[in-house]
C-alpha cells in the first residue's frame, strides 16, 4: 500500500499529535518493518508537516522506543485478559506463555521492535516492569509456588519464563513442526503442550540461585 493512500485514508484532525504519530508509526511498521520507519515518513502518514514529529521525538530511536512501549503495554493487557479467561484449574504459567507467543505471532513487526529496543536499554521502563507483563509473570510465579521472599530466585524464575516464551515465539513457526502441530489439534494445543514440557512452567516448581 502506498504512503499517499494511507495518509489520505487517515488524515490528522485532532489535537493529540503524539498519539497520531505513534498510530501512524504502527501502521507503517506493519507495512514496511522497522527499517522503513523515519520521522518524515511518519509525518507524511499522519498528515502533518515534516517538522511536527520533532515536537515529541528527537529522532527515530525515540519514536521506536514509543512504539515498543505501546507494544509491551498491549502484550501485558493481552496476557492479563488471557488469565482472566482461564479457569482456576488451568496452569496459569502456561496460559501466560501461550498468550505471549500468540501476541508475538500476530504482531511480528511490533514484537521485533519491542525486543530490539529492550536490548539497547539498561532497564525496561519502570511502568512496564512494575505494572506490565514482566510483573504479571512474577506475580503468577509466586502464585505457582515460587518463594516471594527469595528475590534472586524469583527474578531468575521470571527471566527463565521470559526467555522460554521468547524462544518458543522465535521457533514455533518452523515448518518442520507442522505435522506435530496438526497431530495435537492446532497451534494453541501445540503451544500448551510445549510449555507443559518445560519444568519452569509447572506449578510448585522451586527455583533458587545456584
Amino acid at each position: 500500500m502506498e504512503h499517499a493512500q494511507l495518509t489520505e485514508a487517515r488524515p490528522y484532525h485532532h489535537g493529540d499529535l503524539r498519539r497520531a504519530l505513534i498510530e501512524a508509526g504502527r501502521r507503517l511498521l506493519e507495512v514496511e518493518g522497522g527499517a522503513g520507519i523515519s520521522l518524515r515518513a511518519v509525518a507524511r502518514e499522519a498528515g502533518v508537516s515534516p517538522a511536527a514529529p520533532y515536537h515529541h521525538f528527537r529522532d527515530k530511536s525515540e519514536l521506536l522506543d514509543a512504539l515498543a512501549f505501546e507494544g509491551w503495554d498491549q502484550l501485558g493487557n493481552q496476557m492479563r485478559e488471557a488469565l482472566s479467561n482461564a479457569g482456576s484449574e488451568q496452569n496459569h504459567l502456561v496460559i501466560l506463555g501461550v498468550a505471549y507467543v500468540r501476541f508475538a505471532r500476530m504482531n511480528p513487526a511490533i514484537y521485533r521492535v519491542m525486543i530490539d529496543c529492550s536490548q539497547s536499554h539498561e532497564t525496561m521502563p519502570e511502568k512496564l516492569r512494575d505494572e506490565g507483563a514482566y510483573q504479571l509473570t512474577r506475580d503468577t510465579l509466586v502464585e505457582a509456588g515460587v518463594d516471594p521472599n527469595d528475590e534472586t530466585g524469583l527474578e531468575l524464575a521470571a527471566v527463565a519464563v521470559w526467555c522460554a516464551a521468547h524462544g518458543v515465539a522465535e521457533m514455533v513457526g518452523f515448518k518442520e513442526f507442522e505435522p506435530l502441530r496438526v497431530q495435537l489439534g492446532g497451534e494453541e494445543a501445540f503451544l500448551r503442550s510445549i510449555f507443559s514440557q518445560l519444568d519452569i512452567f509447572r506449578p510448585g516448581r522451586k527455583v533458587a540461585a545456584a
